[in-house]
Formats: structure tokens, sequence, C-alpha cells
């Protein structure tokens, strides 16, 4: 077998064995309302957790107020538990009772 014909069945078998890389899947990080945690509080969740801007976690506060429910962030998986994690952590060292969860998108 001559090297080029080596080098060509190299090539196609090159090209045969890559894998379809898939994009992870996304997850919803997602805020409970709840009676007891003030307005302030969730925005400085927002701000400081999810990195939104003031006029973003005030527009994001007033949704979960309303509607119960309010995403604050769409990540990867690791991610969103990271902020899962760190919202239920902030909540409990400052007293209040919010909760946080994620789902898949």
């Amino acid at each position: 077998m001559s090297d080029r014909t080596r080098r060509q069945d190299q090539e196609k078998e090159d090209v045969l064995t890559r894998d379809r890389v898939e994009e992870p899947k996304k997850f919803k990080v997602i805020l409970l309302n709840d009676d007891y945690t003030t307005m302030e509080f969730v925005v400085w969740v927002l701000v400081n957790v999810f990195h939104h801007t003031q006029a973003q976690a005030t527009r994001i506060m007033l949704h979960i107020h309303n509607q119960g429910v309010g995403v604050a962030g769409i990540y990867s998986r690791e991610v969103a538990e990271t902020r899962v994690a760190q919202v239920e952590q902030v909540a409990k060292d400052a007293g209040h009772p919010l909760q946080c969860i994620m789902e898949p998108e």
C-alpha cells in the first residue's frame, strides 16, 4: 500500500470518527414569591447573584411578586445549580425564606 493510499485512508477514517457535539441543555433558575421576603432583598439577589441591572432586577421582582414565580436566568446545569445554592445561602444568612428552583428550559 502506498503512502498516498494510507494517507487517504487515514483522512477518511478521521472524517468518519468525528462525533457530533450537542449543545448542553439549559436550565431556568426560578425564584418563588413568598409573603415574608422583602422586595428589596429580591432585587438585591437579582443584582448581586444574577448580575442584572437595577432596572432589570426591579422588573423581574415585580413579575415574581405579581405572578408568584419568575425566571432569574437561564444557564447550563452546573451554573444553574451554583446560582440556586447561592440564593439559598444568602437568603438563609439574611433570615429570608426565599426559595429558588431550577428546571429544564
